[in-house]
């Protein structure tokens, strides 16, 4: 049985045996050293192997699909009535009656409340004792100007007669002034009397809207009085009642990121949900996107309107919804994930698949420095970017042209990348 030793003592034996002729012995220690070069190489070669298996990284990947892809744009806002009407008071006065109550429909012109008449009849009855008056002031100026027409017209008579001698030249020309006076207090009169008219028809209509009326046919959303209030209408209309006037249709009114803003459309669809019913989805089609902006709390945003069907009366004004527009969609479209667009190998893997052959590894290089990786593989020129699939192991990056996105796929327009592909979307790690 051989032990470890042997191998070397008959190489010891053979340098004695052979070291008396020199060029012999060169040889065989040219012979030993290339053997332990080769030993090295082997023993280099094995380790560079174990430890590209042992520390090497391990890659995560997903497979390349096809598929729709659907672009939303998310939107928060409140269900408003089409129509919704403030009903007010343009007299002030006491609160007699009220005859509606929430909830309640009503029809164009149903008395809805009734403030305290008293002054307002009194007005009415003042107004219409003042057109009285003016009218008997229009008689006694039409007296007076036939009086004074008459008294001129015989004084020029006795003039004629007289030859110019009587009545003198001053009492025609008063007689003249006179009628003339009297023409115009006429037509002040006449004036006063559509002046009273004027105030009559004032008192009447203000009697008539103490009757608080409805302007539309709807449903009262909102009661603010109760009989025995005062309603002090001096500077603008208090409002008595809100009116909706057809809940089967309704809108919802959104605030739209100015970031989205550019991809929402009129006519576009889109789905929501309220609060409470989490599970129902709404239909909804955008009818117009205002051009004026807001801002609350520095956030820019404008105002989306959408239209409603709501005959089973489920949804209520005011309610709360979150909104899902629906800006693009495209159909049976390559996609893969938007991790792997993001992704960039770690240095040691991108050098790991460019090192060279089994020499060139042994041989000393000069230091390398590592590149530093991108953040992510954000879209170059053309919407090109690059995804990284596994060739033996190693890395290899595609050049692809994207297109739209939903946040978790994008759509490749172009490429080498076929479906069922894998490309790498993160690393797992080193092995263990």
């Amino acid at each position: 049985m051989s032990t470890p030793s042997q191998p070397h003592d008959d190489i010891l034996a053979q340098i004695a045996s052979e070291g008396s002729h020199p060029n012999r012995r060169l040889r065989l220690f040219k012979r030993i050293a290339i053997g332990g070069l080769a030993a090295c190489a082997l023993l280099a070669l094995v380790a560079a192997r174990a430890g590209r298996r042992d520390t090497g990284p391990r890659f995560q990947t997903e497979p390349v699909n096809r598929g729709d892809l659907t672009v939303t744009v998310s939107a928060t806002g409140n269900i408003q009535p089409t129509n919704q009407v403030d009903v007010g008071s343009e007299v002030s006065g006491l609160v007699e009656s009220v005859f509606v109550d929430d909830n309640d429909h009503v029809t164009k012109g149903q008395i809805l409340a009734r403030l305290d008449v008293s002054k307002l009849q009194d007005q009415v009855v003042n107004s219409r004792a003042a057109l009285t008056a003016a009218d008997a002031r229009v008689l006694q100026a039409v007296a007076t100007v036939k009086e004074s027409q008459a008294n001129l017209a015989r004084l020029r008579q006795v003039a004629e007669l007289s030859g110019g001698k009587v009545p003198s030249k001053s009492e025609l020309e008063t007689a003249e002034a006179t009628t003339d006076r009297a023409v115009a207090d006429e037509a002040s009169a006449r004036a006063a009397v559509e002046q009273a008219r004027a105030a009559l028809s004032s008192a009447t209509i203000s009697l008539a809207k103490a009757s608080i009326r409805s302007p539309i046919n709807g449903v009262v959303l909102t009661r603010e009085i109760e009989p025995g209030q005062t309603v002090a209408a001096s500077f603008q209309a208090p409002v008595l009642f809100t009116l909706a006037e057809d809940l089967s249709q309704m809108e919802l009114q959104v605030d739209v990121d100015e970031a989205d803003v550019g991809q929402v459309r009129e006519g576009q669809s889109a789905t929501f949900t309220v609060d409470a019913y989490p599970n129902r989805k709404y239909p909804a089609r955008i009818r117009r996107v205002g051009y004026g902006s807001q801002i609350t709390d520095n956030v820019v945003t404008y105002k989306a309107l959408l239209t409603v069907d709501n005959s089973d009366l489920s949804l209520r004004p005011g309610m709360t919804a979150t909104a899902e527009i629906t800006t693009l969609q495209r159909h049976d479209v390559l996609l893969v994930p938007n991790a792997a667009l993001r992704f960039t190998p770690p240095p040691t893997a991108a050098a790991g698949a460019s090192s060279g052959s089994l020499v060139s590894r042994l041989l000393p290089h000069p230091p390398r420095f590592a590149r530093s990786a991108r953040p992510m593989n954000g879209n170059g020129k053309n919407g090109q970017s690059k995804v990284w699939v596994l060739r033996d192991g190693q890395p290899e990056a595609i050049t692809v042209t994207v297109g739209a996105t939903d946040g978790r796929s994008t759509e490749i327009k172009d490429g080498a990348l076929q479906a069922g592909s894998d490309v790498i979307t993160d690393t797992a790690g080193a092995r263990s």
